[in-house]
């Protein structure tokens, strides 16, 4: 797919908030400072449209980004930051349950998972959460850059075998550094939200990346 237009939307707390247009959503979940920014920063070929930032926990609402007119991107609340009071995480987790759960124009959600360690307690209770209530997922193993490529699949195996995932999970190894796994990641997009398969991926950043 290439990408013509990418603009950040609105943060939203709540679905007063969310746009209303009917656009298909692409849902990013995973740990504070994960590098789900960076992530959406390289799918869009853009250097920071995706605010990133070292201070964990930032993210407190639903961040939409509106690709091509077409879909939009959804950074939602980082978890597993334990300086955030329990009251605010509770309440994260409240927001971000019923969105998972009653969001209509939700198509995917991708489970950023650190390649380099193994997932956490928290990313598993996550996929568990989303594959419970039938919430399509695929898990993004990031960071690959930071690890030789001669482990890349020791590492695969690592996440697949703690997250438990099952055979038709996908899991796509991803550097937001190289672009690893962007077009993977984009073909994967388009067929849980049915754009053109036939459009091409724009592989060269354009003047403001």
């Amino acid at each position: 797919m290439k990408i013509t237009n990418a603009e950040f939307i609105i943060s939203a707390v709540g679905p007063a908030q969310y746009p209303d247009d009917g656009l298909p959503e692409i849902g990013l979940a995973g740990r504070s400072n994960v590098g789900k920014s960076s992530l959406i920063n390289r799918m869009i070929m853009r250097k920071n449209l995706a605010r990133t930032s070292s201070q964990p926990g930032k993210t407190q609402q639903l961040n939409y980004y509106r690709i091509n007119e077409d879909i939009y991107f959804v950074d939602v609340p980082g978890y597993g930051y334990a300086r955030v009071s329990k009251q605010q995480r509770a309440a994260w987790g409240r927001m971000i349950e019923a969105y998972f759960q009653d969001r209509d124009t939700l198509r995917l959600v991708l489970l950023v998972i650190d390649l380099r360690h193994p997932p956490t307690a928290d990313d598993c209770t996550m996929y568990d959460w989303l594959t419970h209530y039938g919430v399509p997922v695929c898990v993004v193993a990031t960071k690959a850059d930071k690890i030789s490529k001669n482990h890349w699949q020791k590492h695969i195996k690592q996440v697949r075998s703690t997250l438990g995932l099952r055979p038709d999970i996908p899991c796509v190894l991803f550097s937001a550094e190289t672009g690893q796994g962007r077009e993977e990641l984009w073909d994967m997009i388009v067929k849980h939200t049915r754009l053109d398969e036939n459009n091409e991926i724009d592989e060269e950043p354009d003047g403001n990346a």
